[in-house]
């Protein structure tokens, strides 16, 4: 797309403006002094912010919003052709790009752009990269993929000099940015809607990483499977991380609190730069750190500020998010949607006092459910006892012949107790009477599972 350049001001249109990532992007533009439009389905507190930063927002959609002083518009992935507003800009002939497209044009900016990728991790990372440059007053500018409570939402606009974003691989969307830092957290089989096989999702990562500068760096788990797949014949300086003495960073002596809470000494090839403290739960939240104090390093900051703001971060909602206790059971809130992620927290949850550990699990999507079946029995059953709700088909329509009923014969099969049924009011009478004080109910899942941990609490 053109070179798009804070010094050309221009009138942009935002299709779906009320959306909490759009309308973090047209607030960014407002603040440089683009001028600004946009138009959503129905009225909200986001659009009427918008509209007192000076935007002219419209309610609801409608072709005649398209008017010949636009100069671009963007729009969702949530816009499909037949939108009255994309037909209109089509027949006009003015430029339209997705949101993807505009952010990494956006990132162009700034001096150190940082887009933090891999499978799972993402949203944990960029905010404790977040974190940092905010406690060291770096004044950053912020696109995260959850609530961070220290910004007050999921975007924040900062100065001219850093640019910190979640880089999600879905559709290939992180291929449109642009950044002088970017980090691969870990590549995993998902989204297999969209790509053939774990080998296409290795082909996209290699492709975000060779679209990183000469001058730049990518950070990247040095445990990552194939991870030459990915790192081979970049121009870029590859620096990598793990458990193993044999990666540019590594961590040793790692340590629970009673809490799940890990503490770790960092190493540097031979140099010990000093122990890490963290107050989120989980062996993958060391690995997270450690990505993130890589990038703090390379950005200019000192161990100690960076350890500091790490100690500090209690994590963003729905990442094993503590909601309250009811009659001794303590209700813990997870947005785990994948096998490896189902995993990790259920492991991290196994250094937290407990008597036993409930997962209440809505599986997402029947496309990922099918694809990962016997992995996702298989992460489950690592759990004391699984209850499972109907999937959450998002975009979904085909069931492909996959149910929770089904995933929750093939969890029996793996040796633990799963239950199967097919409304939340069902789900919270059985969880009603089965906690009993001292348990543990985490309640998992991408879609709306965590309103039954609400509605037991309230």
């Amino acid at each position: 797309m053109q070179k798009f350049d804070f010094g050309n001001k221009m009138h942009i249109h935002f299709i779906g403006i009320g959306g909490i990532s759009m309308s973090g992007i047209a607030e960014l533009l407002l603040s440089k002094g683009f001028t600004v439009s946009g138009s959503d389905s129905k009225e909200s507190d986001i659009t009427k912010r918008l509209e007192s930063l000076g935007a002219k927002v419209s309610v609801p959609q409608s072709a005649d919003n398209i008017t010949d002083d636009i100069d671009l518009v963007t729009y969702t992935a949530a816009i499909h052709e037949d939108n009255p507003e994309l037909q209109a800009v089509r027949a006009k002939g003015i430029k339209a790009f997705s949101r993807a497209d505009i952010l990494g044009e956006i990132m162009r900016n700034y001096d150190f752009p940082v887009s933090v990728a891999g499978t799972h991790g993402k949203t944990t990372t960029t905010s404790m990269l977040s974190e940092a440059l905010l406690h060291a007053e770096k004044d950053p500018t912020i696109s995260v993929g959850g609530i961070l409570p220290s910004i007050g939402g999921n975007f924040r606009v900062g100065g001219d000099r850093f640019f910190v974003t979640e880089a999600c691989e879905y559709t290939n969307s992180f291929l449109s940015f642009f950044q002088k830092i970017g980090i691969i957290l870990n590549v995993d089989a998902d989204h297999l809607d969209f790509f053939k096989d774990i080998d296409d999702i290795r082909l996209s990562f290699h492709k975000f990483a060779s679209s990183i500068p000469a001058d730049g760096h990518l950070i990247i788990n040095g445990e990552v499977e194939k991870i030459e797949s990915i790192t081979d014949g970049l121009a870029c300086k590859v620096i990598t991380y793990g458990c193993n003495e044999k990666y540019d960073y590594y961590a040793t002596d790692i340590k629970y609190d009673a809490l799940a809470h890990a503490s770790y000494e960092l190493h540097h090839g031979d140099k010990v730069l000093g122990r890490l403290k963290l107050s989120v739960p989980g062996v993958h939240n060391v690995y997270n750190s450690m990505a993130a104090f890589i990038a703090c390093e390379l950005l200019g900051l000192g161990f100690d500020e960076t350890a500091a703001a790490f100690e500090a971060y209690h994590g963003t909602d729905r990442r094993f998010q503590k909601k309250g206790e009811l009659n001794g059971t303590v209700i813990i809130d997870d947005y785990a949607h994948h096998p490896t992620e189902i995993e990790a927290t259920i492991n991290a949850a196994k250094h937290c006092p407990h008597r036993t550990i409930w997962v209440a699990f809505q599986p997402h999507t029947y496309t990922r459910t099918k694809a990962l079946f016997k992995e996702f029995a298989a992460a489950l059953a690592k759990a004391d006892k699984v209850v499972l709700a109907d999937i959450y088909a998002a975009r979904e329509t085909d069931t492909l012949g996959v149910s929770s009923k089904l995933l929750a014969d093939e969890i029996k099969k793996n040796g633990t107790d799963a239950y199967y049924f097919g409304s939340f009011a069902e789900i919270e009478k059985f969880l009603q009477q089965n906690c009993i004080n001292g348990d543990m109910l985490i309640t998992m899942g991408a879609g709306d599972i965590y309103k039954v941990g609400e509605s037991l609490l309230s």
